[in-house]
């Protein structure tokens, strides 16, 4: 339930910055990365749920291209309970101090892709 409640966090936390840089053209990548982190501060500092503190979150932010689309990876660890963490480590998937990375990925597109025509013939229509 750790796992689950700290990935939910993080999926939640990447698509709002997501639709953060996406909606908005204010600020540089440190401010947005400092919105996201602030989300990701819902996610307690204990090591079963993640490991190296507040600042220990790695993000990647990849911004708006031609069509729209924001990109949002955040990374972190966590130390499961004993039994989930020797499984982890017979399945390879355990790091050093048997800690586990989570990842997550996503993606916002502004514009959907069945939306035709662009914003200023969208006004035109309405003049």
């Amino acid at each position: 339930m750790c796992l689950l409640y700290t990935r939910a966090v993080m999926e939640s936390a990447a698509a709002e910055t997501a639709r953060l840089m996406t909606t908005t053209t204010v600020g540089d990548d440190e401010d947005i990365k400092e919105f996201a982190c602030r989300r990701l501060a819902a996610v307690p500092d204990v090591s079963i749920f993640h490991a190296g503190g507040p600042l220990s979150w790695e993000i990647e932010l990849g911004r708006a291209d031609a069509g729209g689309v924001s990109s949002v990876s955040v990374t972190g660890e966590v130390k499961p309970l004993p039994v989930i963490g020797a499984f982890a480590q017979a399945m390879g998937s355990a790091g050093q101090n048997g800690y586990v990375e989570l990842r997550v990925d996503v993606s916002y597109r502004s514009r959907p892709e069945w939306l035709e025509g662009d914003y200023d013939s969208w006004i035109a229509a309405w003049d």
